[in-house]
């Protein structure tokens, strides 16, 4: 099999690393990276000698001269900020190769059909990292829930501990990353749908700078959920993240290991022709859509039991922010 050529668009990004070690140990090689930050001294680990831009349009020069060369970048994988998704996978496409973008692929679901039209134009493949629909936990515990009838209860309990940086980067500006349920919760989301059928009633019950609450019902599953990045809502555990998932009839899903490798093996399935498609895709993006624009309602659905202590926490944000 012939090298793999990438680039990488978001090198100085939190999960850029995973997706140059996950090329590196699939046999790939990173011709070019570009991030206007310069903090990337991460790649002489892995790709010492890739060229490196700071200047977005110095970048795109370098890919169209390597376009018809025997070094031609073959993908482009896409770790920048989540607004600029669409338009770098619109930029990929465009250039002749295929895209490897991080969650979420697009803010908006319409996005994902004109992706889909892109497609079709450049005969060029869009690929997403849904990294949980390959943790072997989750694979067995959807052929479990497959092979019945019946409809489960569940508890999703999300905490990851972030400081005050976070509100200062564009992970804390809805704007630039569609907020806590788009940015923290899109995974988990399609995690759902992958393992528990299509969604069929999307409640929202709260939602705030540092947590988000609500009710969600799947063909297979009645799940209460809540995601928060206040350290306050760690419970006492250990380390900077809390994932429980409860399943009634099942009991407590441990998930919380097995991530280390999943990129990798994202990068494999993509270069056997298995990588995720926009359709797979879309009903993530349908409901982190919904979760941002729909009006609360607290009297719908089944509340997660974390939601009331947060609503009694009258002295929990400072101007919107975790104290």
């Amino acid at each position: 099999m012939a090298e793999r050529i990438h680039a990488l668009i978001g090198a100085a990004g939190y999960v850029a690393p995973r997706h140059m070690e996950a090329m590196k140990r699939t046999g790939g090689a990173l011709e070019a990276a570009f991030d206007p930050a310069d903090s990337v001294g991460v790649m002489d680990r892995y790709f010492p000698d890739a060229l490196f831009f700071t200047e977005f349009e110095r970048f795109a020069e370098h890919l169209s001269a390597r376009r018809h060369s025997p070094r031609r970048v073959g993908s482009i994988s896409i770790c920048s900020p989540n607004y600029l998704h669409k338009s770098h996978v619109t930029f990929t496409l465009g250039t002749g190769a295929d895209a490897i973008c991080e969650k979420p692929l697009a803010m908006q679901p319409e996005d994902i059909d004109e992706l889909a039209a892109l497609e079709q134009e450049t005969g060029r493949k869009v690929n997403t990292i849904l990294q949980l629909r390959l943790h072997p936990s989750i694979i067995e515990l959807r052929d479990k829930v497959g092979a019945g009838r019946t409809v489960y209860d569940v508890d999703l309990t999300y905490v990851t501990a972030r400081g005050r940086w976070y509100y200062e980067s564009w992970k804390g500006d809805d704007r630039r990353s569609g907020g806590i349920a788009t940015n923290i919760g899109v995974h988990f989301y399609d995690m759902l749908t992958f393992v528990f059928g299509a969604p069929v009633v999307n409640v929202v019950h709260h939602r705030a700078a540092d947590c988000a609450a609500g009710y969600l019902e799947f063909e297979r599953a009645r799940v209460r959920w809540f995601l928060s990045i206040n350290r306050r809502d760690m419970d006492g555990a250990d380390g900077f993240a809390l994932r429980a998932m409860t399943i009634g009839g099942i009991g407590c899903f441990d998930f919380s290991k097995g991530f280390e490798d999943l990129h990798t093996v994202s990068y494999r399935e993509i270069a056997a022709g298995r990588g995720f498609s926009l359709d797979e895709v879309r009903p993530a993006i349908e409901i982190v859509s919904l979760i941002r624009q729909a009006p609360l309602d607290r009297h719908a659905g089944r509340q997660h039991p974390h939601l009331a202590r947060v609503l009694a926490d009258a002295g929990r944000y400072d101007r919107g922010r975790p104290v």
